[in-house]
């Protein structure tokens, strides 16, 4: 039995992951069923939908960067189950909200005056959701895992992460708006059921007093957790990975409708062919390194991702060139040439970002003593959501200025590269580790 395999059979790991798993596809049920309606049924273009595309992903990542410090303190200091416990309550009303905005966008009902707001106030909310769940998916795994079964959660909890993502993407894509609005709340009320099972995880060090004060928290959180050279290269490294995936999940929409002429259904496989890969590279590289919490593989694999996007970008420009006079279905788009190009195209682009970011993440929980690991994920979100939120914006003036998501490709390409020259420092400062510790 592997050790994948036994972890699924204990307690202390798979309600975790099963309410991972849920959040993840209710986050995405509702984020995407939200982002194709509009922008396949509200607005009819390119500059407007790429303008909302990037200020639903902004909102989404905005409370990562103003609550992640206080989310990383409550994690270190309060039982970490009964957090998960109370936000997945939290989240029944949230999706009520969200539900009330898909309804009446649906009916036609105060489309730009109440439904748009209501649907963005309530993406707004999971963020918040979000931000006081993501210390917490990482951080316990040390406290309820061995060592040696460290990576391989993680590598389980983000490969779980993206089938759930793929499932409630496939979802968003296909079913009616109506029936996703019905399914989030569903889905809310199981995945608190099923928070209820996670075994209790007290905090490891002494009680130490919140510090409410947003600004001044977030500051000494990222301050105090950059002294360590590994933590502070993957925490820049996985910023820049997940700044280059909020460009291309921005783009997918508006791309999919306005250059490949498909319709939202081919919009969600994209997005679906995406988790795939993710998933697939998360499994990989945990098999490559045979369970040791390493970046060797990392640089390489970032680069490989930017070739896939340059291949991409250079896919629909000669889909542009023979562009379909109609939005196609999903068989017609299989059926038209260079389809399968263009989806391995984005496959490649997921299985190496994948196999790039999941070392990084073990690297944030298994480099710093336990009673801190939930405020190193904060501080690691806090960078990351910064970076993200600064690409969005990038993104929306790009396209304000009328920059065409086809060329917007070539800035996640190249920021690739940056993404590599940070890789490379982490296995630098790795191997100089090592090297201290045989010494």
């Amino acid at each position: 039995m592997t050790t994948s395999t036994h972890l699924l059979h204990r307690r202390r790991f798979l309600p975790l992951f099963v309410t991972q798993l849920f959040n993840a596809f209710n986050d995405n049920l509702y984020k995407n069923a939200m982002v194709l309606f509009v922008v396949y049924s509200v607005y009819n273009s390119e500059e407007a939908e790429g303008i909302f595309s990037a200020i639903a992903s902004g909102l989404f990542i905005l409370p990562f960067f103003v609550l992640s410090a206080l989310a990383g303190q409550l994690a270190d200091m309060r039982d970490k189950a009964a957090i998960i416990r109370t936000v997945k309550a939290c989240e029944i009303g949230l999706m009520v909200i969200g539900a009330s905005g898909l309804y009446l966008a649906w009916r036609g009902i105060a489309v730009d005056t109440l439904a748009i707001p209501l649907l963005l106030f309530a993406l707004f909310l999971t963020g918040v959701q979000s931000t006081f769940l993501g210390p917490i998916k990482y951080a316990i795994l040390p406290q309820h895992l061995r060592k040696e079964e460290v990576l391989a959660g993680t590598g389980l909890v983000e490969a779980g992460t993206y089938i759930a993502i793929l499932a409630g993407t496939i979802l968003a894509g296909w079913i009616p708006v109506e029936w996703a609005a019905a399914g989030i709340i569903g889905t809310a009320v199981v995945g608190y059921l099923v928070s209820r099972q996670v075994p209790p995880a007290p905090p490891q060090g002494s009680p130490e007093k919140l510090d409410w004060n947003l600004v001044r928290a977030s500051v000494k959180l990222v301050r105090d957790t950059m002294h360590n050279a590994q933590v502070y290269y993957a925490i820049l490294a996985i910023s820049f990975f997940w700044t280059i995936g909020a460009v291309l999940f921005i783009q997918f929409p508006p791309l999919a409708k306005n250059v490949i002429m498909a319709s939202k259904e081919v919009a969600s496989l994209f997005l679906v062919v995406f988790s795939v890969g993710v998933a697939i590279g998360s499994v990989s590289v945990n098999a490559l390194l045979k369970g040791k919490v390493s970046a060797r593989y990392s640089p390489a694999s970032v680069i490989v991702m930017g070739l896939f996007v340059v291949a991409f970008y250079f896919v629909c420009l000669m889909w542009q060139a023979d562009q379909p006079a109609k939005l196609l279905g999903v068989y017609e788009f299989i059926a038209w040439p260079m389809a399968t190009v263009l989806l391995l195209c984005l496959l490649g682009i997921a299985i190496a970002g994948g196999m790039f970011v999941v070392p990084l993440y073990a690297f944030l929980t298994t480099r710093v003593v336990p009673e801190q690991a939930a405020r190193t994920i904060a501080a690691n979100n806090i960078v990351n959501s910064g970076a993200m939120v600064a690409g969005s914006l990038v993104a929306m003036a790009l396209s304000t200025l009328g920059v065409s998501v086809t060329e917007q490709l070539l800035l996640s390409a190249a920021m690739c590269l940056v993404s590599c020259w940070l890789a490379r420092r982490l296995l630098a400062a790795e191997r100089d580790s090592e090297t201290e510790f045989l010494n």
